[in-house]
């Protein structure tokens, strides 16, 4: 199965599960604006969930963070802007070279700290910069559609969180140490086994609005890109793969 599901059917079983979830979360009445469906759910209670995991030692810690883009952590963001905290999301898709966004906490206005927080404001308050111009991260904030307690994850299908952690590892910027934590709803988390493949990416936290869960997690990180996983879309719409594949 390769990094993303366009250009190949959706793996069943995920896919499956992606969607018992959304239906759970909008059943229950906890889904929140821009809705369940086909996202990383926003959800109520986001904000809580964002407040505790900015107590934990591994956010007090760190001092750069990959951080995903999508709406329930975006107060996590926010956190780690007024914390002094640098903050690199990518390009939505890829679709640059420079296919990252940096936030530098002190060289935006603290006045801007919650509209530099979303995707918008990120391009407008931040700076594009390539892998190569990035800071070593001490800390990966993803998005989930649904976890376990053993640390497996599973995104929304497009595969880019996968594709993003695989090129910061190729370029040194993340390592097997680096702790990757999510915020879910209660209901995001399953208790059944996941699919897994060698490019998923495994999680140490899960932090919901009540609880914070140590995984222990024994799954490796990516190590880096899986080249017999790429598309030949993707290898000829996401140029940063071109140029470290040296096919540009």
């Amino acid at each position: 199965m390769s990094y993303t599901d366009f250009g190949h059917k959706p793996h069943p079983e995920k896919q499956q599960i992606r969607e018992r979830v959304w239906k759970n979360l909008q059943q229950a009445g906890v889904d929140r604006f821009p809705g369940a469906w086909g996202r990383i759910p926003n959800f109520v209670g986001a904000e809580n969930a964002a407040e505790l995991a900015a107590d934990t030692d591994v956010f007090r810690e760190a001092r750069v963070i990959k951080a995903n883009p999508d709406s329930p952590q975006k107060r996590l963001r926010y956190l780690a802007l007024r914390r002094g905290k640098v903050i690199y999301m990518a390009v939505p898709r890829l679709r640059s070279l420079k296919c990252f966004v940096k936030l530098d906490p002190y060289a935006i206005p603290e006045y801007l700290f919650s509209k530099a927080a979303t995707i918008k404001g990120a391009f407008a308050y931040g700076e594009t910069v390539g892998p190569w111009e990035m800071k070593k991260v001490d800390l990966v904030i993803a998005g989930s559609v649904a976890v376990n307690r053993k640390g497996q994850r599973i995104g929304k299908g497009g595969g880019y969180s996968d594709l993003e952690f695989a090129i910061a590892r190729h370029y040194g910027l993340i390592g097997e140490d680096t702790p990757v934590l999510t915020t879910v709803h209660p209901i995001q988390i399953l208790e059944q086994d996941f699919p897994w493949e060698p490019h998923d990416i495994p999680v140490d936290l899960i932090v919901t609005p009540d609880e914070i869960i140590e995984t222990d997690t024994t799954l490796p990180k990516p190590s880096g890109i899986y080249r017999d996983k790429l598309t030949d879309k993707q290898l000829e719409q996401i140029p940063i793969l071109k140029h470290i594949l040296n096919l540009a």
